[in-house]
């Protein structure tokens, strides 16, 4: 029995969770041999695919029954082909196993690590009732979050995927030990192949111009009914994979196991249940999907590519899969890796109607990988949608274009002017602020801000920013009480649905030039972390005293207010950089007051600047008239022009 301790299994063995009905063997054309009739010693065989598609017996030997790992079946495969294949591959799970005539289970489990001609069957009594559990509809969403999932080193054919995509699909994957295997097609792939005991079936997560699954080996067929592979795939219950053909090139020798190379073929059907027996679906019932369309450009090559793939549905898996396609289509659509500038629309579209759709537009820029930066904001969108608190949100479709430049599309607000800068509430004021594109030359864009109604009266505090740049108190409280990232988004909270769409929609896009309002000395810092200088935004700002600096009470702006107190336009490169302008907020009449001698002002400067010319000659003629009455005469003029000039220019500070 020591060795028995040694076993490793490639999965961990459970009961089934849902209450399953009885079934007797009689129900089916097929005799099954219940494991109480198991005898050591017996001998049999076993049926699978080691190329192509033709199935292939080999001889079984019965070692005995291990009852402390849930009735499975110990049996030694030993023979020239089990030799030739390296053992027990991985692929042969689900292979049925006959004794006299009868179906005993299915080769699930084998040791890893060696070459060995030892593996367990799982009795086919517990995987026909993978036909009885609860349909999806019937119970609960399966959330791979609040369980801990069984830890396979499932080999994953993946076609048309590159090396990258599958590392990053790793990465926010890991409880699930995914082993991708880059595989090719083969020309029978298109054409649909009848399912039989001993046929190699795939349970595929992505089908279309690429593909991504698992292949094992179908056990038993009843009708349009199958069960496969004697152990779970991913054990994620009631789900919806799709079940395809699959063609064998060869069995992999691996030090670690031996595993079958094929392509992921036609689609045959779908896969319902993922549990501790093994996979169950039915062929010729096609599983839903999400279909996800994806177009990239490489706008330096001119070279663009669509891929079109179908995606399964879970809260889970939905973001990843989804995420992994596209950094695959933008990866092979501009054939290098490094820096860039990426320019991204999608739509994610809601099976629960239009109104829960979500569109955004962005641009990223990286030093050295702007392939991977292209998708972080997809993930985290359908990431937040799949687990949102409020509503189920199934996914109609998906599409999302992605232009890539190596050139870096950012600019920076170097000077901005404003005007009035005081105001009433409703009033608009009006910017130009002056763009420094990034080896480019300096552009002026136009904005205006509309003062709320319900603004307070006092100081109002102005930003100018781009759109990535975030405010600095977040991060002081963040730091002050030693918040990470995670437990921020655990205090963020909203009410309903629409309000969530509502935020993650009007979420600012790294590329546009926001204006909005802030709480007094308030400094911003870009999404870098690192601190940038503050652009002075030029005008005619009013005294900002202590005793004029507006105080924070019932009569301030709410959060939602706030929130809707902001300008913005889109502009063709990322914006980094803020400045501040303080403008004053006075009851109407006073602000008429203000334009009013604002005006007459104006009327004086323009008189200065009539005068001035003037001035300047009888200054002239001054130092030219050096004596007599006429001297005297000039001299006194231009003293008082010059007295005139000075009472304007005080006139005006008075209001500045």
């Amino acid at each position: 029995m020591s060795k028995l301790h040694t076993l490793r299994h490639i999965a961990v063995r459970t009961c089934l969770t849902a209450v399953c009905c009885v079934m007797t063997i009689t129900t089916f054309a097929q005799e099954f041999m219940n494991v109480s009739d198991i005898q050591e010693g017996m001998t049999g065989y076993a049926k699978t695919v080691i190329h192509g598609n033709e199935i292939e017996t080999f001889p079984v030997k019965i070692l005995g029954v291990m009852k402390n790992q849930g009735d499975l079946i110990l049996a030694d495969f030993s023979c020239p082909l089990i030799n030739k294949t390296g053992g027990i591959a991985q692929g042969m799970s689900g292979s049925p196993v006959y004794i006299d005539g009868k179906l005993v289970g299915a080769i699930a489990y084998g040791w890893g690590f060696t070459r060995s001609n030892l593996g367990m069957i799982t009795p086919i009594g517990d995987m026909i009732k993978l036909w009885n559990v609860p349909a999806k509809e019937e119970i609960r969403p399966f959330n791979a979050r609040e369980s801990s999932l069984v830890p396979i080193a499932t080999p994953l054919m993946m076609g048309g995927f590159d090396s990258l995509s599958a590392a990053w699909m790793q990465s926010k994957l890991p409880q699930y030990h995914f082993t991708p295997v880059d595989t090719a097609s083969a020309s029978a792939d298109d054409t649909a192949q009848p399912l039989e005991a001993g046929s190699s079936v795939a349970a595929a997560l992505v089908n279309g111009d690429m593909t991504m699954g698992a292949i094992g080996t179908v056990t038993y067929v009843d009708g349009d009914r199958i069960v496969a592979f004697g152990h779970p795939f991913l054990k994620k219950g009631s789900m919806n994979y799709f079940m395809h053909n699959a063609y064998i090139f060869t069995v992999v020798n691996n030090m670690s196991s031996s595993f079958k190379l094929g392509s992921i073929g036609a689609e045959v059907g779908k896969i319902s249940q993922d549990r501790g027996a093994g996979i169950a679906g039915r062929y010729n019932y096609l599983a839903p999907g999400i279909p996800v369309v994806i177009k990239a450009r490489d706008t330096d090559t001119g070279i663009d590519m669509t891929k079109r793939v179908k995606i399964v549905e879970d809260n889970e898996m939905t973001p990843v899969l989804a995420a992994t396609t596209v950094y695959n289509t933008v990866n092979k659509t501009i054939d290098r890796s490094g820096g860039g500038t990426a320019t991204l629309t999608y739509t994610i579209r809601s099976s629960n109607g239009r109104d829960k759709d979500i569109t955004r537009h962005n641009m990223y820029y990286s030093e050295d990988n702007i392939n991977e930066k292209s998708i972080d904001e997809l993930y985290n969108v359908l990431d937040i949608l799949k687990h949102n608190e409020f509503i189920d949100y199934p996914v109609l479709d998906i599409t999302m274009s992605v232009d890539v430049t190596q050139a870096k599309k950012a600019a920076r607000i170097i000077d901005a002017t404003a005007a009035p800068v005081v105001v009433s509430p409703g009033d608009t004021v009006y910017f130009k602020i002056k763009l420094h594109p990034y080896h480019g030359v300096d552009e002026v864009k136009t904005m205006s801000f509309t003062v709320p109604q319900n603004q307070p009266l006092g100081n109002m505090v102005l930003e100018v920013r781009g759109g990535g740049v975030i405010p600095l108190p977040y991060l002081i409280e963040k730091q002050r009480y030693n918040l990470t990232d995670e437990i921020l988004e655990r205090l963020r909270h909203y009410k309903d649905f629409a309000e969530l769409k509502k935020e993650i929609e009007g979420e600012d896009a790294n590329n546009d030039l926001v204006i909005e309002i802030l709480d007094q000395n308030v400094s911003m810092i870009n999404d870098s972390n690192s601190k940038t200088k503050k652009v002075k935004i030029r005008d005619k700002e009013p005294d900002a005293s202590n005793k004029d600096i507006l105080k924070p009470d019932k009569h301030a702006l709410n959060e939602d207010a706030k929130k809707d107190a902001k300008s913005s336009i889109t502009t063709p490169y990322i914006v980094q950089g803020d400045g501040q302008i303080t403008i004053k907020v006075v009851s109407p009449e006073k602000r008429d007051a203000y334009l009013n001698k604002n005006h007459q002002l104006n009327e004086a400067k323009a008189v200065i600047s009539d005068e001035a010319e003037e001035v300047t000659q009888n200054a002239d003629l001054v130092k030219q008239d050096a004596k007599g009455g006429e001297k005297k005469e000039r001299k006194e003029e231009t003293v008082s022009s010059a007295d005139e000039m000075i009472r304007a220019i005080h006139l005006e500070s008075q209001f500045e």
